[in-house]
């Protein structure tokens, strides 16, 4: 398919204020355009269907982009993060269960407007670098298809990197969230262990574990983070961070310098 949508947080909002498009006419299209793409990069474990995804659509017909930070902001999740009624699988079908609660920072998008499209492919339990170990398929990188997407959270870089969500949820342990960012062209963002809550992950490591976001771009990270670091009760090792800022107390930087190792 060759339909291409500006998926920017800041552009979709403008959009919906002006009425050019709405939440329901766009996150529709792009669930047929993940859809069609899934068989070649094999982004998807599920695709929720019209009828999964109309609490979401309804939910925000009585609301405002005004009232709404994310309203109608499409993303995905990795299928080691809980959304309720839809199966987690950890890309192992014998381990599947069906959630009966989101997890914390699915609830959290969810309250502020955003609509998920779907559970992505990973290499098997988050335990892998390449896309490639899941039975749900091999993901394929979204620049040179014959080269392998990076894992764990392939299929959460591939629906950011293929235009298919806004913004897509990792999980990084070991470079999970960052190898697949990298290889893919996008921002892939680790906070530092406790911002982000992980009630409703399921662990690779507990002690190491972390949320991560699959973005465009910094400013977009940036703005994501901001709206979800807090402190979870339901995670132990969750933390308040009175230090929050996003760097405008260090004000701006004069000059960058550069150091380029040079071989023996």
């Amino acid at each position: 398919m060759t339909t291409h949508f500006d998926l920017r947080l800041d552009t979709l909002r403008n959009a919906y204020e002006a009425g050019t498009t709405t939440p329901r006419q766009l996150i529709l299209e792009l669930r047929a355009k993940a859809a069609a793409l899934n068989s070649e990069f094999n982004t998807f474990i599920h695709l929720l269907n019209a009828e999964e995804l109309e609490p979401y659509l309804a939910a925000l017909e009585s609301k405002t982009p005004a009232e709404l930070p994310l309203y109608g902001i499409p993303f995905a999740i990795k299928d080691n993060i809980d959304l309720a009624g839809i199966p987690t699988t950890a890309a192992c079908p014998a381990f599947a269960y069906t959630p009966e609660t989101n997890a914390t920072i699915v609830e959290q998008l969810i309250a502020l407007g955003a609509v998920p499209l779907g559970k992505t492919n990973l290499d098997q339990f988050a335990t892998g670098l390449n896309g490639t170990r899941s039975p749900y398929g091999e993901c394929r990188n979204s620049v040179h298809p014959d080269y392998p997407s990076g894992g764990s959270s392939a299929g959460s870089s591939l629906a950011v990197a293929l235009g298919l969500a806004s913004f897509a949820l990792g999980t990084d342990t070991a470079g999970s969230g960052r190898v697949p960012a990298a290889l893919n062209n996008l921002v892939g963002l680790k906070a530092s262990k406790g911002l982000i809550s992980t009630a409703g992950v399921v662990p690779a490591c507990r002690t190491l574990d972390c949320v991560t976001f699959f973005t465009a771009s910094a400013a977009e990270a940036s703005q994501l983070l901001a709206l979800t670091a807090r402190l979870d009760p339901h995670d132990e090792y969750s933390r308040a961070n009175p230090l929050w800022n996003d760097g405008s107390a260090f004000g701006r930087v004069k000059a960058f310098r550069f150091g380029v190792p040079k071989n023996p």
